[in-house]
């Protein structure tokens, strides 16, 4: 009987079933089809994120200012300033405002108009800007944003 049971063990451990093969584990074969699945989806994933990147960006493109009409012009009216003191110069520096915006003009500050509670970035011919600097002026641009391109300035 001891034999039989030790014949049987050893022919359990020693026999190879039709699954296995030499080598290789019992589910490699649905675990590389998984993997497989996982691939394709991840791929396909970043294949639409990129198509949609594209459409996104020309509809963007098409919306732009191609086709998109001017501001109409308008009159503004404040005192013309810089983008870094608005209408708080300080009085320590023993400057007039004028100075004192030219002064942050040549630091990197832009011009501004301060009209009541808005604050106006201007774009336009810096030399007729310096020339107001510190007063009021009557500015005529259109506005787009919080930005006035500027087409002339004139003294309040």
């Amino acid at each position: 009987m001891m034999a039989r049971q030790w014949r049987d063990s050893w022919n359990r451990r020693n026999t190879k079933t039709p699954v296995q093969h030499a080598g290789r584990r019992p589910g490699m074969k649905a675990n590389r089809v998984w993997v497989e699945i996982v691939l394709l989806g991840t791929v396909a994933a970043c294949a639409l994120a990129l198509l949609l990147a594209t459409l996104g960006a020309a509809a963007g493109a098409a919306t732009g200012e191609v086709g998109s009409a001017p501001a109409p012009e308008q009159t503004y009216q404040g005192m013309i300033t810089c983008s870094r003191c608005e209408a708080k110069h300080s009085a320590s520096l023993g400057t007039t405002a004028g100075k004192c915006i030219l002064a942050c003009v040549r630091g990197g500050a832009a011009f501004a108009l301060v009209d009541g509670d808005r604050t106006y970035l201007l774009d336009g011919d810096l030399v007729t800007l310096k020339q107001v600097a510190g007063r009021r002026a009557s500015v005529v641009g259109a506005v787009k944003g919080n930005t006035i391109k500027v087409s002339s300035v004139g003294a309040a």
